[in-house]
């Protein structure tokens, strides 16, 4: 048998595709990396990065390594190893909008050699790699888990952290069979520290749903708190601080404007859907995190509104600042950001509104664009409500706070005082 020219194709390089093409080339694997933008390609040729954790001298030093960023599907040919790491939005019905997946799989069946191993990272409901990949990869005419190896390992890429990446977080792997388990595991050892097996692919699928879930819960929870915390007196950032003593049973989660990302707000509605149009009941913890956790950002301006009363001011005519936009501190992601509800909240209110994030110069996730504070000490001094929805490492906000007429924040960072409340 010729030996394939790539150990690894990644199809998809976006926030999980690179990491692991980079996590692959540095363990002296040699990776190809596919992609349907023409332009992401192009600038990953040039050297330039679109991906946050991913400055572009590590781009560099992947093509020097000999990474091959393509649009040409061809190369899948030449791939021992070929990974799904395409987005997976949430569909109008609930449920993940797999045409991406779809595409991906049918493209690697016309490519697909005997003996290569595919894996499914894009998250997705259990059955998805059984039940939709499997089909359309066995057009080919080769036969999963007899002719080819077929797994799922679910991302676990967290933007932005500086202490787990792709090489020390371990890797949850679910073959079709033990032996494509196995396979995969051997696969993700060669650059992963602790490959963990699951009995097969719908246990892997959902542990990433239940990561999610859990966390979506548990925001949900003190989101609700925060509410209640608040009309009792109670400081629930304090309440929190005295709990998390606790040397066990007990891990803290914090409220928020909202929730954000591809995985909280989008992840758990896979298995919940999947609950519903599988079994016929609803999933209830989830759908009512959602309407919780989705609940927020008009919370955040009910308590903005309230704040500006304390002044003799309507919400109305009243300038407002928006401290951070981005879902996740010191990321330039907005991926459903909740800031993009309480700004449109906001306009529609009638305040007019500024917003400033060291990360992001234009803002035009509200249907036109917001004007960006240039001058952030001027904008403050001058703004009749600030409120802090993401606390990026740029920010002082003891000082902002200080500065402000009024001061929401919504992290729980600043110290209250007259003109300063949390959230």
């Amino acid at each position: 048998m010729i030996r394939p020219q790539f150990d690894l194709a990644v199809i998809g390089l976006g926030y999980v595709g690179m990491p692991l093409a980079q996590a692959a080339v540095n363990a002296g694997l040699a990776v190809a990396g596919l992609d349907s933008s023409a332009a992401v390609v192009d600038s990953l040729t040039a050297g330039r990065s679109h991906v946050d954790d991913l400055p572009d001298e590590d781009v560099a030093k992947m093509l020097a390594a000999g990474f091959e960023p393509t649009t040409d599907a061809t190369i899948l040919a030449e791939a021992a190893v070929t990974v799904i790491c395409v987005p997976t939005p949430l569909g109008a019905e609930g449920g993940p909008d797999l045409t991406a997946v779809r595409s991906a799989a049918a493209t690697i069946a016309r490519h697909l050699r005997p003996g290569a191993l595919v894996v499914l990272e894009s998250t997705t409901y259990p059955g998805t790699t059984d039940e939709v990949v499997r089909p359309l990869l066995e057009a080919s005419g080769l036969v999963a888990g007899a002719d080819f190896h077929l797994a799922f390992s679910p991302e676990r890429v967290d933007p932005g952290n500086a202490a787990y990446g792709i090489g020390n977080t371990p890797k949850v792997v679910g073959g079709l069979t033990p032996g494509c388990t196995e396979v995969a595991c051997d696969f993700y050892a060669l650059f992963v520290d602790t490959v963990v097996p699951t009995k097969g692919t719908r246990e892997a699928e959902t542990a990433k749903l239940l990561e999610n879930t859990y966390r979506h819960i548990n925001i949900a929870l003190v989101n609700e708190m925060a509410r209640f915390c608040h009309e009792l007196g109670i400081d629930l950032w304090d309440a929190i601080a005295a709990a998390r003593t606790k040397p066990f049973g007990f891990q803290a989660f914090y409220p928020g404007p909202g929730v954000g990302g591809h995985c909280i707000p989008i992840d758990p509605n896979y298995l919940s859907h999947n609950v519903r149009t599988r079994l016929g009941y609803p999933f209830r913890f989830v759908e009512l995190a959602q309407e919780i956790n989705a609940s927020m950002p008009a919370y955040v301006v009910r308590r903005a509104q309230d704040a500006l009363n304390e002044d003799g001011k309507a919400l109305r005519g009243s300038r407002v600042l928006l401290l951070g936009v981005t879902y996740k501190p010191d990321i330039a992601d907005q991926r459903e950001s909740p800031a993009v509800h309480v700004g449109r909240r906001l306009l529609d209110l009638g305040a007019t509104v500024q917003f400033h994030d060291p990360l992001i110069r234009r803002w035009e996730a509200l249907g036109h664009e917001v004007a960006a504070a240039t001058d952030l000490e001027a904008a403050v001094s001058e703004a009749d409500l600030t409120v802090l929805l993401q606390q990026h490492r740029g920010y002082d906000v003891e000082d902002l706070a200080r500065r402000s007429r009024r001061f929401l924040d919504t992290r729980g960072v600043a110290t209250p005082g007259p003109r300063v409340e949390r959230l």
